[in-house]
């Protein structure tokens, strides 16, 4: 399916951009979240209209995460879980608890935006997570897993 993106969209295009898609992709998700439109005729001729329009709120978009990368880069965790004498946590950190001890201290970072390509974190010590606050930025943050007797 061809589509024309109205934001951009990481490893796919940049906004404006007339891609080919899956239509499973382009229906269920880029679609409802109105990150594109169908590439119809009528629709590339109302992009056109719009586009100033969209390009603010994309730079927008763009210094507010610029901010917040500022203030979040080389920011140090804890995060304190039960653990065995050996090291290893009886459950694990995952995306949901650093979200959370992130808004603790004043950073609402929702959880789809934090990347964990090893997935949760399951033994104790530091360890650096990306956060994806835009397309265009990502910013290291260390974990620090403490654990408890």
């Amino acid at each position: 399916m061809q589509v024309i993106l109205l934001e951009k969209i990481g490893n796919l295009g940049e906004l404006g951009e007339v891609v080919k898609v899956r239509d499973g992709f382009a229906r269920n998700y880029l679609i409802p979240h109105g990150k594109a439109k169908r590439a119809t005729p009528e629709n590339v001729a109302e992009f056109e209209k719009r586009r100033e329009e969209l390009e603010k709120v994309q730079a927008a978009a763009l210094a507010s995460a610029q901010e917040r990368a500022a203030k979040l880069d080389g920011l140090m965790l804890q995060i304190t879980q039960k653990a065995g004498v050996d090291g290893k946590l009886f459950g694990s950190v995952t995306n949901v608890d650093i979200s959370e001890a992130l808004k603790a201290q004043g950073f609402d970072v929702p959880r789809a935006q934090i990347r964990m390509p090893e997935g949760p974190l399951k033994i104790v010590g530091d360890h650096p997570i990306k956060i994806a606050l835009h397309a265009d930025f990502v910013v290291t943050v260390t974990v620090s897993v403490l654990g408890e007797q």
